[in-house]
C-alpha cells in the first residue's frame, strides 16, 4: 500500500514540479515507504534472533557479517600496477611466451570446406550461461545472428578452416582472479587463484575442430584404443564399466587382479605444442588441422583483472587454454604415448 502510495504521487509530480504541495506529498509518501522496510527489516532480524535454535544460529552470523570482501593483491617488491599484474602473470602462466611469428599464409588445397551445418552443430552444443570473454559477446547473441543471418559466421570462419590459421583477436582471454578462503597471508600469488575466459566466437571454431579431430583421430592412431572421454558417445562410465567387466571375468577365471591408478597433475598446463605438431603430423594427419592446432596454441595473450588491475593484454605461455572445447581432446593425444600394453591386463584412459 505503501508502494503504491508513492508510485502514485510520482506522476503529478512530473506534470508539475513546482507544486509545492505535490513535492511535499511525494517526499513524505517516499519516506513513508523507505522507513516501513527498514523497520520490517529490523524487527524480521530481532525475532529472527530471538527464535535461532543450534541451526539457523549459524546462518544468523553469515547475515551478520555478511559476505568477505574480496582481497587486493600485495606482492613483495610490487609497486606498480603494471609490477604486480607481470608478478602474478609469471605465476599462473610460467614460462617464455614467444614472440609474434610473421608468416605468409597459403590456403590448404585438401582443405575440407567448411559447412553450414558444422557451425548449427557447434552452436546447439554452446551454453547460453557461459561467461564472455573480452569481447563480452554471450553466446545467445551468436545463437540470434546465426539464426537471422546465417552466412555471416560461414564467411567469417570459412577462410580460417581453408588456412589453417587461428587469429590473434581470437586468442584473448580475460584472467579474472580470485582469492582462495581461509589463506593465512595473501602476499603470495599462490593465495589466488585465475579463472580464464575465452572469447565466445572463438569457441563456435574450436567445436568445429574438436569434431574435425574427433573423427580423424581414431583412423590415424593418434588415441588409446581403449579412450573413454573427451569423445562423442564414449564416458568415464564406459570406462568404469569396461573395468568391472574385466575384473569379473578374470575373477570367475580363479585369476588374481589388480587396478592403478594415475592421475596426471597440471595436464594442459604441461602440453608442449610443438610436441604435439611434430605427432600430429608424424600420424598423418590432415596438414590444415595441424597447422589451425599449431595456430591455436601458439601467441596467446590474458588480461588479468581484479581491483585496480592494469588491464592490458599481455603475452603468455598457455599450453592448452583451459576452458576451450578442444583443449580436452588435445591432452588426451597428446598423452597417449604414455599408455602401453600390459601383457594379461587392460590399460583404459
Amino acid at each position: 500500500m505503501l508502494r503504491k502510495g508513492y508510485n502514485s504521487a510520482l506522476p503529478s509530480l512530473k506534470h508539475d514540479r513546482h507544486d509545492r504541495s505535490l513535492l511535499a506529498s511525494a517526499r513524505a509518501a517516499r519516506s513513508a515507504y523507505f522507513k516501513a522496510i527498514k523497520r520490517a527489516k529490523r524487527e524480521h532480524g530481532a525475532t529472527f534472533l530471538a527464535a535461532a535454535s543450534a541451526q539457523s544460529v549459524w546462518t544468523a552470523k553469515k547475515v551478520a557479517v555478511g559476505r568477505p570482501p574480496a582481497r587486493f593483491p600485495e606482492l613483495p617488491g610490487a609497486n606498480t600496477p603494471r609490477e604486480l599484474n607481470k608478478g602474478l602473470l609469471d605465476h599462473f602462466f610460467p614460462g617464455e611466451p614467444p614472440g609474434p611469428r610473421d608468416t605468409i599464409l597459403l590456403p590448404f588445397a585438401d582443405c575440407q570446406a567448411l559447412e553450414a551445418e558444422e557451425i548449427k552443430r557447434a552452436r546447439a552444443r554452446s551454453s547460453q550461461s557461459s561467461a564472455p570473454g573480452p569481447d563480452m559477446t554471450p553466446n545467445s547473441v551468436w545463437k540470434r545472428v546465426h539464426r537471422v543471418a546465417p552466412h555471416i559466421i560461414l564467411d567469417l570462419l570459412a577462410p580460417l578452416v581453408a588456412y589453417g590459421s587461428h587469429p590473434l583477436t581470437l586468442k584473448r582471454a580475460d584472467g579474472i582472479v580470485l582469492d582462495k578462503p581461509g589463506k593465512p597471508s595473501y602476499d603470495s600469488p599462490s593465495s589466488f587463484r585465475v579463472i580464464v575466459l575465452l572469447q565466445t566466437f572463438s569457441k563456435i571454431l574450436e567445436r568445429i575442430k574438436n569434431s574435425q579431430l574427433s573423427c580423424v583421430a581414431p583412423a590415424c592412431g593418434v588415441l588409446n584404443q581403449h579412450q573413454c572421454g573427451s569423445l562423442a558417445g564414449l564416458s568415464a562410465s564406459d570406462a568404469s564399466t569396461t573395468l568391472t567387466h574385466e575384473v569379473k571375468t578374470l575373477q570367475m577365471a580363479q585369476r588374481k587382479v589388480s587396478t592403478l591408478c594415475l592421475d596426471i597433475k597440471g595436464g594442459f598446463d604441461n602440453v608442449n605444442s610443438t610436441s604435439l605438431c611434430v605427432m600430429l603430423k608424424a600420424k598423418r594427419v590432415n596438414p590444415y588441422l595441424v597447422s589451425w592446432t599449431r595456430s591455436f596454441l601458439s601467441d596467446r595473450t590474458c588480461r588479468l583483472l581484479y581491483q585496480g588491475s592494469a588491464k592490458i593484454f599481455a603475452p603468455v605461455s598457455v599450453r592448452t587454454p583451459e576452458g576451450s572445447p578442444v583443449s580436452p581432446l588435445l591432452f588426451v593425444i597428446y598423452v597417449s604415448r604414455l599408455h602401453s600394453e600390459i601383457p594379461m591386463g587392460l590399460t583404459l584412459s
